[in-house]
């Protein structure tokens, strides 16, 4: 376990129109970020999965890596027509998707980063999200493959000329996904065809191994599936979505929850308590166990472990993302997109909730690599307005605040949780800090009180119209009542002018009368 001396710093990146800049992570001095790395002009710019480099696409086709380490650059590339780039986990290779007319000309290049080689072309008529990347590689690296008409083809990750190594053979494949670490084992899903099924279906990635699937789940109703393999690859989600409800329950379609491990154990759905769509779905860092959202609002929260039966409920509300923090300890329940923004913090270790806050129209969120903080942005061009920074403790109260005029991309700088310390040790260091600047932080984070643990919640008062609120003032002005609590400001305002009035005529009466 590393020592909190020795644990790397925290680096955020941060994209506005006319470029990227680059930050010094939590805790700030004097309140305010330092910039490490000066802004560069660029279009696009992506980490590595390891955060070992750094991609940096520029509007004249150039693309650059950087070494994460000092934010130097080390190697670019001059790509015609460029239309997309992908960066392999390590930041071995970067593959380059150009524009083509014809199959002879081969569109895909996968480029070495180190020596500036192309290693291997192909051609690809289009780009979609389910065919690119082209080539995918498992976390480590150790597997290359992409798909193809009816098949997965596999490549030595050290020796990309050698071509194509072996083939797995699937009928229908529409999209597959190779396990993060170990790169042992790839999940394939073939859409229903012609009466038969969909199914997701589990193959080892050893060319001797691949005769018979390891685990397979077939179902009706299935027009996508996405794929999310826990670390360790023991065990995949799969989360099925139909277009149409046929319950007419919703107007999204349908989605159930799958559960399939590497050593056929449990092929089947995950025991959800309540009807409705699955929201988001989250693996643990450690891989053994999983958070769900799901149901119809207020939707529920259930942690599930790695046997696929419940371990921790987390109540209902208005959520629709979970995060986990990578240390294992927290984890963040979220409403965002067309929620208006509440985030509740829980401790997932002592079963307690820490604090509850709200993070209205946020686009992107996401815990930094060592635990302590959580940082959500919204960005363009999803929101135009409104872009800015907020970056919040382990707890739920703020930390940082920062507005910008037009924001494209906020993100940690990906580093391995296990380069840090044990979690519990590193919030007290932050706790222990005795810094005046925490008075005001960023350009609007005086707010440092932490939302209570647990908020009551107000029930909301039935629906009047406004006829209805004026029959009943106008009662109560008959009767002799006192005004109820439901009269608006205007109609308060208006009953006294006319009291004022009624006072004003008796009196002028009274003067006329002596």
């Amino acid at each position: 376990m590393a020592s909190e001396d020795a644990s790397p710093s925290l680096d955020i990146l941060v994209r506005e129109p006319e470029g990227f800049f680059v930050w010094n992570g939590p805790p700030f001095s004097n309140g305010q970020p330092i910039v490490k790395l000066e802004r560069v002009p660029c279009t696009n710019v992506r980490f590595s999965e390891d955060g070992s480099r750094l991609m940096v696409m520029k509007s004249d086709s150039v693309i650059s890596i950087y070494d994460c380490d000092n934010f130097k650059e080390i190697r670019s590339f001059q790509v015609p027509n460029v239309a997309a780039a992908d960066l392999s986990p390590c930041g071995t290779y970067i593959q380059t998707f150009q524009k083509s007319s014809t199959p002879q000309e081969k569109n895909v290049i996968l480029w070495k980063t180190e020596t500036g080689e192309a290693v291997y072309q192909l051609f690809q008529k289009n780009m979609t999200k389910t065919t690119w990347p082209s080539i995918r590689f498992s976390s480590d690296e150790a597997v290359a493959c992409r798909m193809a008409t009816n098949e997965i083809q596999f490549f030595d990750t050290t020796d990309f000329p050698k071509g194509i190594l072996y083939r797995l053979r699937v009928p229908g494949v529409a999209a597959f996904e190779v396990s993060k670490a170990p790169g042992s084992h790839v999940a394939v899903f073939v859409p229903e065809s012609k009466g038969s099924p969909a199914s997701v279906q589990i193959y080892a990635c050893g060319k001797d191994l691949q005769s018979q699937p390891l685990a397979r789940r077939s179902f009706f109703r299935c027009s996508t599936v996405q794929l999310n393999w826990n670390r360790g690859s023991t065990g995949l989600l799969a989360v099925a979505q139909s277009d149409v409800d046929k319950t007419n329950q919703s107007y999204y379609g349908e989605s159930k929850l799958n559960y399939l491990t590497t050593d056929g154990t449990h092929e089947g759905l995950v025991p959800l308590r309540k009807e409705g769509p699955v929201h988001d779905v989250q693996w643990s860092y450690s891989g053994s166990e999983f958070a769900v959202v799901y149901g119809f609002m207020p939707a529920s929260a259930t942690i599930f472990n790695k046997k696929c039966r419940p371990i921790l409920e987390l109540g209902s509300g208005p959520y629709n993302t979970v995060r986990w923090n990578p240390k294992g300890k927290f984890l963040c329940l979220a409403g965002f997109g067309n929620l208006p923004g509440d985030m509740a913090f829980w401790d997932y270790v002592d079963g307690k909730q820490l604090g509850t806050t709200r993070a209205e129209c946020s686009v992107t969120s996401e815990w930094s690599p060592d635990g302590r903080y959580f940082m959500t942005a919204t960005t363009a061009p999803r929101l135009q307005i409104d872009n800015g920074i907020k970056i919040f403790h382990h707890n739920g109260s703020l930390f940082f605040k920062k507005m910008f005029d037009k924001l494209f991309q906020a993100e940690w700088k990906p580093v391995s949780p296990d380069k840090f310390g044990d979690i519990s040790e590193l919030i007290k260091s932050v706790g222990s800090l005795k810094v005046a600047e925490t008075k005001s932080q960023g350009s609007g984070s005086a707010s440092r009180k932490a939302a209570p643990s647990n908020p009551t919640a107000t029930k909301p008062a039935a629906y009047r119209p406004p006829h209805a609120k004026q029959a009943a003032a106008i009662q109560a002005e008959l009767l002799g009542e006192s005004p109820t609590p439901e009269m608006s400001k205007n109609a308060l305002r208006n009953k006294k002018k006319r009291e004022k009035q009624k006072e004003k005529k008796a009196a002028e009466a009274a003067a006329a009368g002596i």
